[in-house]
C-alpha cells in the first residue's frame, strides 16, 4: 500500500507529539504558552497580574528603576509596562519619582505596601511552581532551567 499524505485513521490528538518532536520552536511556544496561562491565572488568584508581580520583585532586589530599565530587564513592551505601573500606583505598591541620577526622568519605588503585597504573593509561588512543573523530576527541572538560560542568553 502507498502511502499517503492524509490518514484517515489517525486523529488530531496523535499528530500534535510528532509535529512537537519535529518542530522544536512549536513545542516551546505551546510549552511557554501553557506555563503562562497557569501563571495568569494564579496570578489572578494572588490579586496581582504577573508583570505587576515581576516588577515589585526587581524593584525589591535592585532599588528604584526607570521605567524603560524595568521594560528592558523584564522584556515587557513598553507601552504595557506604562499600564503595568500606572496599576501598580494605584494601588499605593509603588510611587514614581525623578530620577535623581538623571533629572529628566522618573525612577518607579516601592513602597512598604508594595513590599508586604509582594511577599504575600510570593508565599504561594513554590507550590504554583511545584504543581506546574510536577511532571519533571527535579534533575529535568535543574536542566530544564540550564537550557533555557542559554536560549535567553542569560547563561543560567
Amino acid at each position: 500500500m502507498a502511502p499517503t499524505t492524509k490518514n484517515p485513521g489517525r486523529t488530531r490528538a496523535t499528530y500534535f507529539p510528532r509535529l512537537a518532536a519535529e518542530r522544536l520552536d512549536i513545542a516551546l511556544c505551546r510549552a511557554s504558552a501553557a506555563v503562562a496561562r497557569a501563571a495568569d491565572a494564579h496570578a489572578g488568584e494572588e490579586g496581582l497580574g504577573v508583570g505587576q508581580q515581576l516588577v515589585l520583585q526587581m524593584l525589591d532586589a535592585v532599588g528604584p528603576c526607570s521605567q524603560q530599565t524595568l521594560s528592558e530587564e523584564l522584556r515587557i513592551d513598553r507601552s504595557v509596562m506604562v499600564s503595568v505601573c500606572d496599576d501598580l500606583e494605584q494601588q499605593g505598591l509603588v510611587r514614581r519619582e525623578r530620577n535623581p541620577r538623571d533629572r529628566r526622568s522618573y525612577a518607579v519605588t516601592l513602597t512598604d505596601l508594595g513590599r508586604r503585597r509582594l511577599a504575600q504573593a510570593q508565599t504561594s509561588i513554590p507550590a504554583f511552581l511545584e504543581d506546574t512543573f510536577q511532571p519533571l523530576t527535579p534533575d529535568e527541572r535543574h536542566q530544564l532551567s540550564t537550557l533555557l538560560g542559554k536560549l535567553l542568553g542569560t547563561g543560567t
